[in-house]
C-alpha cells in the first residue's frame, strides 16, 4: 500500500457535527438569490441534479450557466470552527501512518483547508484532490478516481479509500482499492462486498492499515 485517500465531510469529522447543514443553507440561498430559482423549486431541482449528476453543482453548471468557482466560494463560506474541533486521536493516528495520506473530496480546496485546520491536522496530508480534479465531476463518477490515480502514478490496488458514502467506495473498489467505510455497521445487514472494513472513526485506521501492509 502506498497511499490513503480520505474523504473530508462526515469522514474526517463525525457526521454528528452537522457541518453540512450550514453548507446546505448556503446552497439553497445561492440557488434562490444568485441563480434566481423560485424557492418552491429549489428542493425539487436539487434532488433531480443529485440523481442525474451526483451533485447540485453539475446541474447548475449544465442548466443555469453557473460559474463553478463562484458557487464553491459562496456555499463553503461557513463557520467551520463552530461545528468542528481538534481531534487529537486522529492527529496521532495520521502521524503514525507509514504511508502518505491525501484528502479526496467533492468539496473545494478552501473548504478542505478550513476543516483540516479546525481538526488540528495541518501539515499531515501530502496533498488534496478536490472537486476540480476532473472538471467538477463529483465522486462516484469514475473520472475523479482516474485523475487521482494518474496524479499519484499508482494503480488502485496500491491505494486505500476511506469514506462515509458507500456508493463512493463501490466505485473505489472497481478501481481495485481497499475500502474502509466510516460509520456503524448495520446490525443484521450483510456487509457489501465493496466494503472491506467498517470503522466507527478514522482515528482507528492504523491497525487496519498495518495488517494490510504486513500481507501486501
Amino acid at each position: 500500500m502506498n497511499a490513503v485517500l480520505f474523504d473530508l465531510d462526515n469522514t474526517l469529522y463525525p457526521a454528528e457535527c452537522d457541518l453540512f447543514s450550514l453548507i446546505d443553507v448556503r446552497i439553497n440561498r445561492y440557488m434562490e438569490e444568485i441563480v434566481a430559482i423560485e424557492p418552491e423549486n429549489v428542493d425539487k431541482l436539487r434532488r433531480r441534479y443529485w440523481k442525474d449528476y451526483g451533485a447540485t453543482l453539475q446541474g447548475l453548471v449544465r442548466h443555469h450557466a453557473v460559474d463553478p468557482e463562484d458557487y464553491l466560494d459562496y456555499v463553503h463560506a461557513v463557520d467551520v470552527g463552530s461545528r468542528v474541533s481538534a481531534d487529537d486521536d486522529l492527529c496521532q493516528a495520521l502521524k503514525e501512518l507509514l504511508i502518505p495520506s491525501y484528502v479526496f473530496t467533492n468539496g473545494s480546496r478552501c473548504h478542505v483547508d478550513r476543516v483540516v485546520t479546525a481538526l488540528g491536522l495541518d501539515g499531515l496530508f501530502s496533498g488534496v484532490f478536490d472537486i476540480r480534479i476532473a472538471d467538477y465531476q463529483p465522486k462516484p463518477h469514475p473520472d475523479p478516481y482516474r485523475q487521482v490515480l494518474e496524479r499519484l502514478d499508482l494503480p488502485g490496488e496500491q491505494c486505500i479509500m476511506v469514506e462515509d458514502q458507500p456508493q463512493n467506495l463501490e466505485m473505489a473498489k472497481r478501481f481495485g482499492m481497499k475500502t474502509i467505510l466510516i460509520g456503524r455497521e448495520q446490525s443484521g445487514q450483510p456487509k457489501p462486498d465493496y466494503v472491506d472494513v467498517y470503522l466507527a472513526r478514522p482515528a482507528d485506521i492504523g491497525t487496519v492499515i498495518d495488517t494490510w501492509m504486513e500481507f501486501n
